[in-house]
């Protein structure tokens, strides 16, 4: 599987930046509530939270062994992230299922049109990584 590389968009860099300094078990925290944010929404998912859920997806799916989703170090948390556990992949893949459901108005006013996309692409890649099987220890 190719490795797509993700520059985090100024609010997912934002939120990798919450994430210095923080314990393994607060960052699993964080990202976790990034997730439940969106599964807990109503009808209509926030573009900021969307855009958490995302990058929190991806760096989730970044920690993967031979993950091809690999974060732009401009934009990933300087110190690496704590292995994570399953329940938190299973709570990132439910997230971005929410996210991508919602189709093109999805992303109105917060991903240029014509990127959305694209946007939609990485999203999906994000979710397939997650999905791989990498159990093994845990």
């Amino acid at each position: 599987m190719a490795r797509a590389t993700f520059t985090c968009t100024p609010t997912a860099a934002d939120f990798a930046d919450e994430l210095e300094g923080l314990t393994p078990s607060r960052v699993i925290d964080v990202l976790e509530g990034a997730f439940q944010r969106v599964t807990d929404s109503g009808e209509r998912v926030g573009g900021g939270d969307r855009a958490e859920a995302v990058a929190a997806g991806a760096l989730a799916a970044s920690t993967l062994p031979d993950s091809p989703i690999v974060i732009d170090p401009d934009d990933g948390p300087r110190e690496p992230l704590p292995e994570l556990p399953a329940s938190l992949r299973a709570s990132a893949r439910l997230a971005l299922d929410r996210v991508l459901q919602g189709g093109s108005e999805m992303t109105t006013g917060w991903v240029d049109s014509a990127d959305a996309d694209q946007w939609r692409q990485e999203v999906r890649q994000i979710l397939q990584a997650l999905e791989t099987p990498a159990d093994h220890h845990s």
